[in-house]
């Protein structure tokens, strides 16, 4: 039995999502921490199956590619977060 089933699934892409979410800094830290708990999520399934010898190796890695991305749009909005400087 898999521990847990990701709600987004491997394949969601919230570039959309962020995008909307770029000119509200309460949005986007709240955004930014429901990444967080799905990239933690993850991490701790992928561990898991790896442990556990899963033979399911293309489930793992479309996980880790999903981690991956989860990552990338952490970066994105973190960025976000940032303020800009005029030089």
């Amino acid at each position: 039995m898999d521990p847990v089933i990701i709600a987004n699934g491997p394949d969601y892409d919230a570039q959309h999502d962020v995008m909307e979410l770029m000119d509200d800094n309460p949005d986007i830290e709240r955004w930014l921490e429901e990444l967080r708990i799905e990239h933690r999520d993850l991490d701790e399934v992928i561990h898991h199956l790896i442990d556990s010898r899963h033979h399911d190796t293309m489930r793992i890695q479309r996980l880790k590619k999903r981690k991956l991305k989860l990552k990338d749009m952490m970066a994105r909005l973190e960025s976000q977060l940032i303020p800009d400087l005029d030089a």
